[in-house]
């Protein structure tokens, strides 16, 4: 099951993303989840820190307990 995230502004920068779904405590927790090829975009690793998400992508992060599914909304 995804849980949806809700945003503002047109679009959101992964790394900020971790950040605002409170994925990732901070910028570096962000970074290092992004750079260990854990976290995908629309079904694809994603290894950019500064990937523009918009409305409807899909966020999954596969942590060791399993993969987390987040889907961006935006207000």
């Amino acid at each position: 099951m995804s849980n949806e995230i809700i945003i503002k502004p047109p679009f959101i920068k992964l790394e900020q993303f971790l950040k605002f779904a409170g994925i990732a405590d901070t910028g570096g927790i962000a970074k290092m989840m992004i750079l260990d090829g854990i976290v995908e975009v629309n079904g694809e690793v994603c290894m950019m820190r500064g990937k523009k998400l918009k409305e409807g992508d899909k966020v999954a992060v596969n942590f060791e307990e399993g993969t987390e599914e987040f889907v961006c909304r935006f207000e």
